[in-house]
């Protein structure tokens, strides 16, 4: 069995930028991506310690389920998605923008 995203494939789609994860990010040190459908946490760690340069202590991870909208009278769906909280040590930071 092998595992596509272990090849250090970019996993990470985007940070999400929301105020509740800058407070995090700023008190608790743990930083918000949005990631793959089918990513896992150690090419979520893989892929934060290529590209920031920093090793988490740890993953976790939600998946964001897809819901019904209605917008001006039309329905439609709002796509779901994955994300992960990357926890950091103390001291350690990512520059996010």
């Amino acid at each position: 069995m092998t595992n596509l995203n272990l090849k250090n494939d970019n996993v990470l789609k985007k940070p999400r930028i929301t105020e509740k994860a800058a407070i995090s990010a700023d008190k608790l040190n743990v930083y918000t991506f949005e990631v793959t459908k089918d990513a896992t946490k150690r090419a979520i760690i893989a892929s934060v310690t290529s590209t920031y340069k920093v090793t988490p202590e740890k993953v976790r991870m939600v998946n964001i389920p897809a819901k019904n909208i209605i917008v001006r009278g039309r329905r439609g769906v709002r796509p779901g998605s994955k994300k992960a909280y990357v926890y950091l040590k103390k001291g350690d930071k990512i520059e996010l923008m």
